[in-house]
């Protein structure tokens, strides 16, 4: 199987370039809504070939609010399961040095990011990367990432599809759950 491209080569796209990748199917959502819900097609699937992925959006009775929800989640979708590797070195510098982690550390060195700020989702990326590189330990992903083990945690915990990677991939490497 060939390389895949960095994740770069579509999370740097815009909302447009992403989508014209995309099959986009759309159809009819089922449950409750009313009766427009019932007969029109607003509900959105994404599909991304480049990578696989597929997503959905079926919340709203409007089909253009629906596919530029499936293009966020497509966006998130890209950090959250698409593992790159880890700059040459390994080291706790040239993580540090990653722009899409430089950006999501504080003055203190700390992630404090919520999910709603625009450098989160990349970070989750890196820290995502490095976790998968450490086989999931997380003190040594914390090492590498240059945060405490409690800080490296509590960002993980920041969002439930985080978390939820992050003990997928723990559990790819057959250690418990973090709780």
């Amino acid at each position: 199987m060939p390389a895949r491209p960095p994740r770069a080569t579509w999370s740097r796209l815009t909302e447009d370039q992403l989508l014209a990748q995309c099959d986009v199917d759309t159809y009819r959502a089922s449950g409750p809504g009313g009766q427009k819900r019932n007969k029109t097609s607003s509900a959105v699937r994404l599909r991304h070939p480049p990578t696989g992925l597929l997503v959905i959006a079926e919340e709203s009775r409007s089909q253009h609010e629906n596919k530029a929800a499936a293009a966020r989640r497509l966006w998130r979708a890209l950090f959250l399961h698409l593992r790159d590797g880890l700059p040459a070195g390994r080291t706790p510098e040239a993580v540090a040095a990653h722009p899409d982690y430089a950006a999501a550390r504080g003055p203190d060195g700390r992630l404090h990011l919520s999910a709603k700020d625009p450098r989160f989702w990349p970070a989750v990326g890196v820290v995502l990367d490095v976790l998968a590189a450490c086989e999931a330990r997380v003190a040594d992903a914390a090492a590498l990432l240059g945060v405490s083990t409690g800080n490296l945690v509590d960002f993980l915990r920041t969002d439930p599809k985080v978390w939820q990677e992050a003990n997928r991939t723990r559990a790819a490497f057959g250690h418990n759950s973090l709780k």
